[in-house]
């Protein structure tokens, strides 16, 4: 958990207690409040929290016993999913962090890295040159990021040698999370057919005094905010229901499927730079 995470969660806890249970874009807490989320796991849960189909899948893999450190169709499951994502045979690397990511991708020599955000980044970035950095949207406290470039670059056979330059290792999944990994990553396909720009501009006039959107992303309007400004403004929105960002550099995100009622305790009573 990052100092930031960890600072919004003792935020929440303080005001609301505990979270209870998840669902959509919905957080319910112990003191019988519905919060709701656009941090959305730093974005790990855009596809909603609770009872996806990942979620099943991973239930099911974990009621099958199979949850040691060894191969199983899982693991080529996911480098299938991820290829069938970019619409290119790919194979994938499962790192750490995204510094690891971004070390172990400029070391291979790809021609271009590029980070792969759903909804923001189109098809036609993905060439055939680009070793491509990608987080599973799977609602998960610890989160993994997905290596993934074209079969002819062999990332897995410059693995040990890489590995030993840089110090950077490569985590074990156990089975369940990577077969929730891999049935994310289709859900995101589907969804990325459905969910389109007339679902995300139909919050626009509640956002439009905090944030810029680009798609389903809401980026803090840095004009009117500041590191010190930002930490308030989290803190009233928390006072108002909604779970945002608690970083200036990050992006919030559109509650997909939520009445825009969820922004009236907001809209009734704004936040201003006088609140700091």
């Amino acid at each position: 958990m990052t100092r930031r995470t960890d600072f919004l969660s003792e935020e929440i806890f303080k005001r609301y207690g505990s979270i209870r249970r998840a669902r959509g874009p919905f957080l319910y807490t112990a003191k019988n409040v519905r919060l709701t989320d656009l941090f959305q796991e730093n974005g790990r849960a855009i596809l909603g929290w609770g009872g996806s189909s990942a979620l099943t899948v991973m239930k099911n893999v974990l009621n099958r016993g199979i949850s040691g450190a060894f191969h199983t169709d899982f693991t080529y499951r996911l480098e299938k999913s991820v290829s069938a994502l970019f619409g290119s045979k790919m194979e994938i690397l499962c790192l750490k962090s995204r510094d690891d990511a971004l070390s172990f991708a400029k070391k291979i020599g790809g021609e271009k890295i590029l980070e792969y955000v759903p909804w923001k980044t189109s098809q036609g970035d993905l060439d055939s040159s680009c070793i491509v950095i990608f987080t599973p949207p799977f609602p998960w406290a610890d989160e993994i990021f997905i290596l993934a470039a074209k079969k002819d670059l062999e990332i897995s056979g410059k693995w040990e040698k890489i590995s030993l330059e840089t110090g950077i290792c490569r985590p074990v999944l156990p089975p369940p999370l990577e077969a929730a990994y891999t049935r994310s990553v289709y859900n995101l396909i589907q969804e990325l057919q459905s969910r389109k720009e007339k679902d995300f501009f139909i919050y626009d006039r509640e956002i439009r005094p905090y944030w810029i959107r680009k798609g389903p992303y809401l980026y803090p309007r840095k004009d009117i905010f500041s590191g010190e400004s930002y930490d308030s403004f989290v803190l009233h929105c928390l006072d108002c229901g909604i779970v945002v960002n608690p970083s200036l550099e990050g992006a919030s995100i559109v509650p997909f499927g939520a009445d825009r009622g969820v922004f009236s305790k907001l809209l009734k009573n704004p936040w201003t730079s006088s609140d700091k």
